[in-house]
């Protein structure tokens, strides 16, 4: 047997976890999948899945605890919503933290449910996402990047009129399928810091949301550092931080989104999320 041959046997016979939670919460499986990409030329086409020959699934799809979500986290979309919503027109001194049910994770090319025996205006939002990668609690600013296992986009979907109805944000975030996620996750490494990244958003191939992810009025070391003020951050956590101008609500009239409409969401370095409400 030649060197190759023991290292194509020797791949095959790695034992790696078979989802990406399991990867997160082992840094020796992520290690040991880098080094298989690295040598996929030694290793040989024949052990590769072309994306086109496989069905992609958002990067978590069934998270351990609920989605942790920054909501006002631009300036600008902090205007538009409490405009819209006859609210009280203050930029939030401290980060607004809600939550998202795990049930409402979906992946790319998922349909979005409209839920119409309840809501009557679902909304999109364009959101670059944390995914925690190690077991953390008061972490500071400065360590905050060590802790992050890498990032994704959420579409964090909101029916306006049960946020207004409810006073709170969980209901109105938290129906079933109204947190599609991916359609990749990037590891922290490949992203660099600060987070400097391009995020779009496109309904039926209009140009809604195009921002950059440096205008969050809070930073993700600052969300990191305040998310883990006495709660303990876990691998696997998924942090949302925030959406920029240009929401549905923020129209005049509003532009919610109806029945077939395709929402894609863009973030630079990470590739387009979409999804079409069914």
């Amino acid at each position: 047997m030649d060197a190759v041959q023991a290292e194509k046997k020797l791949f095959s016979q790695s034992i790696l976890p078979d989802n990406l939670q399991g990867i997160i919460e082992n840094p020796q499986a992520l290690a040991r999948l880098k080094e298989i990409s690295g040598r996929e030329s030694e290793v040989g086409s024949n052990s590769i899945l072309a994306i086109s020959g496989i069905v992609i699934q958002a990067p978590i799809p069934q998270p351990k605890r609920d989605i942790i979500c920054l909501g006002l986290n631009y300036r600008e979309h902090a205007t538009e919503y409490t405009s819209a919503m006859q609210e009280e027109q203050n930029l939030p001194k401290h980060p607004i933290v809600f939550t998202k049910a795990t049930t409402t994770v979906i992946g790319p090319n998922q349909k979005i449910k409209s839920h119409r025996h309840v809501t009557n205006k679902i909304d999109y939002e364009a959101e670059l996402a944390i995914v925690i990668g190690k077991e953390g609690t008061n972490i500071s600013k400065e360590e905050a990047y060590d802790y992050i296992f890498g990032y994704t986009i959420i579409n964090d979907v909101s029916a306006r009129d049960l946020q207004k109805q409810h006073g709170q944000w969980f209901m109105g975030k938290s129906l079933d399928t109204f947190a599609p996620m991916g359609p990749f996750l990037v590891t922290e490494d490949e992203i660099g810091r600060p987070v400097k990244l391009n995020v779009q958003c496109r309904v039926n191939g209009e140009l809604r949301q195009n921002s950059n992810t440096e205008l969050l009025i809070f930073d993700i070391p600052t969300i990191i550092q305040t998310i883990s003020g006495g709660v303990t951050l876990k691998p696997g956590d998924i942090i949302a931080t925030g959406t920029p101008k240009g929401v549905g609500l923020g129209f005049d009239p509003p532009k919610f989104l109806n029945e077939g409409d395709e929402v894609e969401i863009e973030i630079e370095k990470i590739g387009v999320l979409k999804n079409t409400l069914s």
